[in-house]
């Protein structure tokens, strides 16, 4: 047992003091957590975790986790008497316009946090990623006597974190791959904003665990002795990942407060803050106090951190003696550099008419040998959403080496693992369903966007067009609430050519999501000469001299204005038909380019989308109209559909007479 174990106190009682102080000055926050996990929180970051506050971003480091985002003082106390660039002042500010303490911790925003967490589940799933993310690179880039990707995932969570559905599919995830390098720290406290545990969370955590293929240990979380001794344990199984269930008393030296769920989310106030310090011989007539002893204890840890990766320098210039290619494809994936001349090449899409989601299988075929750092897979759909190419070996256990993810019937779990492989660094993950059950992946993808990561969402059966499988599997509202989330742009190509734009823009994005919505259906080809427009995120695809119109469409619907085009064409009535595959790409065009596009001065305009019209109106203008879904699908072959619901040529073109 590490002797320092038993000399943490003043570490212990300097985080508790702080985190108090950063939660009454506030006036809001979660005290409870941190004053009852600041035992096992400093057994881990003295004795355990490799890190440097000098380097952040050192790719070897240990990744730390806390999903239980609610108690973000816990981990600022940490970083500050740490070393990381997270001033005193900083803390004093603690959920404060401008910060770099927000009230849940901000992936990109403050040095040393890994992820965005705070959504329960999501960080113990993101967790999850970055372990897998640290299996992978080691299978590729692991040699005899070069171990350059070899460390740890820690994770403290809560009981919320364990009920939310996401957890469990991540988790059984884990166990199956046998990620042996997560370490969870279960927050055992008994306690919900509502009441005790024993209102609704009554299952057996630990069997639980033990049937998802985890080691699983129960330790008395204010005995740093045992937290420390299960920690040993976890590290001395590769196997498997390991539970710690850490029974701890929420609250912790509160006099009135401890073990209740007022310590939760509340601050103690200004007396309970007082008695809680004299209770543990704190100094009360100042907050935010740091002693020379807490401060040691942390600073010695990051030292260790710094001899480790002085240690892992040297090794990586050997290594780059020994594998040249290696060491430099190694830090090109880390970089999140693209190899050069990734998309030179002509994909052969044939000339008969052909689905998005099968020309994206196509450009994988020729995207997952150019792009050693793309990891793809789906959520039980290989078949159908054409993720998985030729040459793509399964990730297993054993058979990290491989390309391809199967994340079972997981949409949850997927979303929120993909945010963990990209923040890891050195991947460019993708994962694949369809585009209707992207509902079950929208906090995740929401998270992505916050925390600006290139992940890339494959979503294919995207409208009507799917067909006999109806309204349950028909997306219809799903293209306006994926627009809503900012920072993630959302490509419904036309065709095959398009679909190589989007793809193009979802490699390229390393800072943001990309979400591609594919269609089942075949679709005929445009001429590529045309669509060289795309990657502008819209663009004119066909048009008149002196346009009177203009037909706005994005995917399968752009043939439809097409022929609505020629029918017009008939009628003696110039039109114009845009292609507008990305809203968001669009929007960030310069104006000029906006206006020569889509003029002003053309009022006539009609849109055409088999999905919800929410938000065509910006295009459209007041005058316009938009030919779309406000109603749900429906169960028959989808030109049937299409052909009753009225999304037609005839009638598109009939708009735009009368509009006339």
């Amino acid at each position: 047992m590490p002797t320092q174990i038993l000399s943490l106190q003043p570490l212990v009682n300097n985080i508790r003091a702080l985190a108090m102080d950063g939660v009454q000055q506030a006036n809001s926050g979660h005290p409870g957590m941190p004053l009852g996990m600041a035992d096992a929180a400093a057994t881990l970051w003295s004795t355990f975790l490799k890190f440097n506050p000098q380097d952040p971003a050192w790719p070897d480091r240990d990744r730390f986790v806390l999903s239980a985002g609610h108690g973000s003082m816990l981990l600022y106390s940490l970083l500050h008497l740490s070393g990381y660039d997270l001033p005193l002042e900083q803390l004093k500010n603690f959920r404060q316009w401008g910060s770099h303490t927000p009230g849940h911790p901000e992936y990109g925003h403050t040095p040393g946090v890994e992820t965005t967490t705070g959504p329960l589940g999501q960080g113990i799933s993101n967790a999850v990623g970055l372990a897998l993310a640290e299996r992978w690179l080691a299978a590729r880039f692991n040699r005899p006597e070069f171990p350059v990707v070899n460390h740890h995932t820690f994770v403290i969570a809560s009981d919320g974190d364990l009920m939310e559905g996401v957890s469990h599919e991540a988790c059984a995830l884990a166990g199956h791959l046998n990620l042996g390098r997560l370490i969870v720290l279960y927050d055992d406290n008994q306690i919900t904003i509502d009441g005790g545990t024993d209102l609704t969370f009554t299952e057996d955590v630990l069997r639980r665990f033990q049937a998802y293929n985890w080691q699983t240990m129960r330790v008395d979380g204010h005995n740093r002795a045992e937290v420390a001794a299960a920690i040993e344990q976890a590290l001395a199984d590769d196997s498997r990942p390991t539970l710690i269930a850490c029974r701890t008393i929420i609250g912790y030296g509160s006099p009135n407060r401890q073990g209740t769920s007022k310590a939760h989310g509340e601050p103690l106030g200004v007396d309970e803050v007082r008695l809680t310090k004299e209770g543990m011989g704190w100094p009360v007539d100042e907050p935010f106090q740091v002693i020379p002893e807490a401060q040691e204890l942390l600073r010695a840890a990051a030292h260790q951190g710094q001899v480790a990766q002085g240690e892992w320098e040297t090794m990586m210039l050997n290594y780059a003696a020994a594998y040249p290619e290696l060491h430099a494809q190694f830090y090109q994936m880390i970089r999140g550099e693209l190899p050069a001349e990734w998309d030179a090449f002509t994909p052969d899409f044939g000339s008969k008419p052909l689905a998005t989601r099968a020309a994206s299988g196509k450009l994988l075929e020729q995207l997952i040998p150019r792009l050693p750092g793309l990891l793809g897979g789906s959520a039980d759909l290989t078949p159908s959403n054409n993720t998985r190419t030729s040459q793509m070996a399964d990730v297993q256990d054993g058979s990290f080496s491989g390309r391809y993810l199967r994340f079972g019937v997981r949409e949850h779990g997927m979303g929120a693992v993909m945010n963990g492989l990209a923040a890891h660094g050195g991947i460019i993950p993708y994962g694949g369903t369809f585009l209707v059950f992207s509902d079950y992946m929208r906090p995740a993808i929401r998270l992505a966007a916050m925390m600006g990561l290139g992940v890339v969402y494959v979503f294919t059966h995207d409208s009507v067009g799917l067909g006999e499988d109806g309204p349950t599997h028909q997306p219809i509202e799903h293209l306006a609430s994926l627009r809503a989330i900012p920072n993630l742009v959302v490509f419904r190509p036309a065709d095959a050519w398009e679909t190589v734009a989007g793809w193009q823009t979802a490699i390229q994005r390393r800072h943001g999501p990309t979400a591609l919505i594919l269609t089942r259906q075949s679709l005929p080809l445009l001429d590529p000469a045309q669509t060289a427009g795309a990657i502008n995120g819209g663009y004119i695809l066909s048009d008149r001299p002196q346009p009177q119109a203009i037909l706005l469409a994005t995917g399968s619907e752009v043939h439809i204005a097409l022929a609505a085009q020629k029918l017009l064409d008939e009628q003696g009535v110039a039109a114009r038909v845009v292609s507008l595959p990305s809203w968001e790409l669009f929007r960030e065009m310069a104006r000029d380019y906006q206006e020569a596009v889509l003029p002003a001065k053309i009022k006539v305009r009609v849109a055409i989308e088999a999905a919800a019209t929410f938000g065509w109106e910006r295009f459209v203008g007041e005058t316009g109209v938009v030919l779309g879904l406000d109603r749900f699908g429906a169960s028959a072959p989808y030109q049937t559909i299409y052909q009753n619901l009225g999304l037609t040529a005839e009638a598109l073109a009939a708009q735009v007479v009368k509009l006339l």
